[in-house]
């Protein structure tokens, strides 16, 4: 056997590594592809957790911006403790027994204009012990909570409605925001 010969049957982990050849052809297309891609993908997730990022103060601004150029909407903003009761009243109607009449004022003290509040409202008696409480959704105490959705920063509002007086005596009430 050939001196030449034998050094071309070397075994393949004794050969030379080198630097693969490179394929010929352009590659910024590919590189174009990749990037507009990524960019649609941060995109879509954007537009999906949008309910979640509009909730922070520092990623608002941008799902606002970004709704408004594709025209999706942005949910309210949301701080039930920015609401400030400014007066409130639980009393008995005159010549209905059994009936309460309540009405409460607030404001809207956060930087951003809110959607109406749902009120929490609950009746103590003697003893301090919840004897009644009730979820009040917007359209609960509002007539026009669908119609005019939000309450601006700074704005405040006045509500009245009735409920049934429970038949244990009613001594305190408190009112809180959600």
């Amino acid at each position: 056997m050939d001196q030449s010969r034998a050094a071309h049957r070397r075994p393949s982990f004794l050969r030379a590594i080198g630097t693969p050849p490179r394929p010929d052809g352009a590659r910024w297309p590919w590189i174009v592809a990749v990037g507009v891609l990524g960019a649609l993908l941060i995109l879509q997730l954007l537009l999906l957790q949008r309910a979640d990022l509009a909730a922070s103060a520092r990623w608002r601004p941008v799902i606002a911006s970004v709704c408004a150029a594709l025209a999706c909407e942005v949910p309210l903003w949301h701080q039930p403790a920015a609401y400030t009761m400014l007066a409130r009243d639980v009393r008995p109607v005159s010549g209905e027994p059994g009936v309460l009449s309540v009405s409460a004022s607030f404001r809207n003290d956060a930087a951003l204009p809110q959607a109406w509040p749902v009120l929490y409202l609950q009746l103590t008696d003697i003893n301090g012990q919840a004897v009644a409480a009730r979820m009040l959704q917007p359209a609960d105490y509002h007539s026009d909570a669908a119609h005019d959705g939000e309450l601006a920063a700074g704005q405040s509002a006045s509500v009245s409605f009735r409920i049934a007086e429970p038949a244990t005596p009613i001594v305190a009430f408190n009112f809180d925001f959600r």
